[in-house]
């Protein structure tokens, strides 16, 4: 009888953890902008304004990520090459979905969208403004269509991982972004104690920084264009850094001189790189999927080679890194934050594995399958 009635209990228990991330509609929830977004039924016909959240989707619904997805901005395919063809292959309805190729700021053709028939806009925070002039918000709210504003770059630390949350609940799928939402706090948090006991030894001094967004993508004579206040600024805080492209900078990103940079003397200096489509020019680390370390570092030769390099503390320390340079607004950005700490920090972090923590994520919350060749980071050997 006692056995009969713990298999009950269970039972029962079992039903009421299931049941308790169930969804009811009409939903009200709080976006990434603050704004109160109500949901009157689970969606199914979903714009994504940046194709990136597209990855957000893999973690809630592992075996068919683009299922709801009627329109998209397809950045994957122009900005990451390995990945959009690890995705395209594995899920070949992507490739059918309209790319409407928005503009990053938000720039849409609403009439197009319209067509579409799509029961909820999903944009990134930074679109909100255009958005908002271009009387798309206010459009679709007459046509009882809710815009939900998720954000990985404006605030990527507060809000990547509660983005995946927010659009979990909002979609059904409330385990799964409940799961990633805790499994990514639970390295941050580890990132940061980290951080404080590496910046303690240091007597409290944090290591300068400068972080250079696609770095040559235009070119060799491409240099140095960084963030502030957005993006890879605050990841590069997170990880312990003193972002010197915030001294400089009044806006969120821009152009910095060679010679202010060479001022800042920066202890470390990071370059980013990705697979970008139709860049003639570039000469930018090919991070990413399908890459083999030996072309980063083929790359790096070329970059180093641009003027200013070596006569830089951080070419004669050999503290040039590499990062993948989609990480500045995606959902998996810790793996950029522990990848940072470990460069600005190599004893401290000395058995942190970002690159595993990024298959970790492929494995347990996504259905992407995982490359043996898979180069997020690399280190300059110049």
């Amino acid at each position: 009888m006692r056995t009969l009635i713990t298999c009950f209990a269970v039972l029962f228990s079992s039903f009421f953890s299931v049941g308790s991330y169930a969804t009811t509609y009409p939903l009200s929830v709080t976006d990434m902008a603050g704004r109160h977004v109500t949901i009157d039924a689970e969606p199914q016909r979903l714009v994504l304004q940046d194709g990136r959240d597209a990855l957000m989707l893999a973690v809630l619904d592992k075996t068919s990520p683009f299922e709801r997805v009627v329109a998209w901005n397809n950045i994957l395919k122009r900005s990451d090459s390995g990945l959009w063809a690890r995705m395209a292959q594995q899920w070949p309805k992507a490739s059918r979905i309209l790319d409407m190729n928005f503009g990053d700021s938000g720039d849409l053709n609403l009439e197009e969208v319209l067509t579409h028939r799509p029961d909820l806009l999903v944009a990134e925070l930074r679109s909100k403004p255009a958005l908002e002039q271009g009387g798309v918000i206010k459009t679709l709210n007459k046509l009882y269509i809710p815009v939900l504003f998720v954000d990985t770059a404006e605030q990527p630390i507060q809000h990547a991982a509660a983005s995946v949350k927010l659009l979990g609940k909002v979609l059904n799928k409330e385990q799964h972004g409940q799961a990633y939402y805790d499994f990514y706090h639970t390295h941050l948090n580890k990132v940061e104690q980290g951080v404080k006991a590496a910046i303690a030894k240091q007597g409290g001094e944090r290591a300068n920084v400068f972080i250079e967004a696609h770095a040559g993508v235009k070119g060799a004579n491409d240099c140095c264009f960084t963030h502030h206040n957005f993006g890879w600024a605050d990841l590069v805080e997170a990880a312990g850094g003193n972002n010197l492209g915030s001294q400089l900078l009044k806006g969120p990103t821009g152009v910095v001189a060679m010679e202010k940079v060479l001022a800042l003397n920066p202890d470390v200096y990071v370059m980013t790189g990705s697979q970008w489509s139709g860049k003639s020019k570039s000469i930018a680390l090919p991070l990413g999927y399908d890459v083999r370390p030996e072309n980063v570092q083929e790359a790096f030769t070329h970059l180093l080679s641009r003027p200013g390099f070596k006569q830089m503390k951080a070419y004669k320390t050999h503290r040039i890194y590499g990062v993948y340079h989609q990480f500045y607004n995606h959902p998996y950005n810790i793996v950029a934050i522990e990848g940072l700490a470990k460069d600005f920090y190599p004893e401290q972090f000395k058995d942190l594995d970002p690159t595993k923590t990024y298959q970790t994520i492929l494995a347990r919350f996504t259905g992407i399958q995982r490359d043996a060749d898979l180069t997020l980071f690399a280190h300059a050997k110049e």
